[in-house]
């Protein structure tokens, strides 16, 4: 199939999601320089430079990699970034923060290789379901193969532990499962499974038990446990409809906990109100309705799987940030993609969109 030009209206999604997270990143962060200006200019620098910066580089260059090239080096992507990921646990490089156990530390450089197994999770599940094509519904090559990945993933994770970034990756793979053709029945199967799995480490694990009781009732502990969700309904009530205005956030400076991380959406709320809060979800929506409009008109099954995977990704992670924010879900920690603070993740999501680029230029035309 000819090349083309890559699909213009996402990448004007693309950047207009990136800017307006620079700005908000931007302002949720002034909190931080109110207290520590080094600080400040090391997540700048982080975020700008290296998240931001490199991630635009590497976009740039995935989008002239041919996606089939992804699929030949799958598996190898795959076993790297589970191996990556377990090598938290090596005291000369694992780094903890707040009792969890994420991050890997390189001289003053430090990085959560989580983002990178998402990514690799992806393109090696793509990879084995477009293999396996139409046996995808038989047991033994769909959900039992998803099912010693989850383990493993399961195994890696939950000993950091990581339970959100295991629920992301769990209800990416089942989406992808679904896309491909595998009977609902089985979808129900690994559905309830998960929950169970799941409903298990709340029942054994202190911290998710408060989550969960937070969750449903806000207000129980204002001054502990609650203090966090609290402080963002502040936030958001305080907006009303128009905000506050741009910069003009009064919770980022001492009140929410990580302004320019998790609570990002709440200091979103906080300045532009109802209204701004609405657009944003808005541009997530078009970013995943026109990434499925790319995946649909794909030349094959795996620059499908590969584009809808992606897609799904970032959308559920994003979603589970609003969410989590707004009450709607318990607090999960998750950036909010494009405009959170993490740079690593900014840096990989970047480089998955350029693939989803590259996918675009060989677009059938329905």
């Amino acid at each position: 199939m000819k090349e083309k030009k890559v699909d213009k209206f996402f990448l004007i999604i693309i950047f207009i999601l990136l800017a307006f997270g620079v700005a908000m990143f931007i302002s949720a962060s002034l909190g931080v320089l109110a207290k520590n200006a080094n600080i400040f200019y090391s997540i700048l620098f982080s975020q700008l430079i290296l998240g931001l910066g490199l991630g635009l580089v590497g976009m740039y260059i995935a989008s002239k990699i041919h996606y089939k090239v992804w699929r030949n080096f799958s598996f190898l992507i795959f076993l790297a970034s589970i191996l990556l990921t377990a090598a938290v646990f090596i005291p000369s490089f694992g780094w903890s923060h707040g009792g969890a156990q994420r991050w890997i530390q390189i001289g003053g450089f430090t990085f959560q290789p989580v983002e990178f197994l998402k990514f690799g999770f992806v393109i090696y599940f793509a990879a084995w379901l477009s293999w396996v094509k139409t046996r995808v519904g038989d047991f033994r090559f769909g959900i039992l193969p998803f099912g010693i990945m989850l383990a493993v993933i399961a195994f890696v994770l939950l000993k950091q532990p990581d339970t959100k970034s295991f629920i992301l990756i769990t209800i990416t793979g089942i989406s992808m499962l679904f896309l491909s053709g595998v009977p609902i029945k089985y979808i129900f199967g690994v559905g309830f499974g998960v929950v169970f799995l799941l409903a298990g480490l709340v029942y054994y694990k202190p911290y998710l038990q408060d989550r969960v009781k937070t969750y449903i009732n806000p207000s129980a502990d204002a001054r502990g446990s609650s203090y966090q969700i609290q402080q963002s309904f502040i936030a958001l009530g305080s907006g009303g409809v128009l905000g506050r205005g741009f910069g003009q956030s009064v919770q980022k400076f001492g009140y929410l906990p990580e302004p320019q991380g998790d609570f990002i959406f709440a200091v979103m709320g906080e300045e532009l109100g109802f209204v701004g809060g609405l657009v944003t979800i808005f541009l997530y929506l078009l970013f995943l309705l026109r990434g499925f409009r790319i995946a649909n008109r794909s030349p094959d099954l795996f620059s499908g799987l590969l584009v809808y995977g992606i897609v799904i990704l970032i959308t559920v992670q994003s979603f589970m940030h609003i969410a989590s924010v707004t009450g709607v879900f318990p607090l999960t920690g998750v950036p909010l993609v494009f405009m959170s603070q993490g740079g690593t993740s900014l840096m990989v999501y970047l480089v998955a969109i350029g693939i989803v680029f590259n996918v675009s230029k060989f677009q059938k035309n329905l």
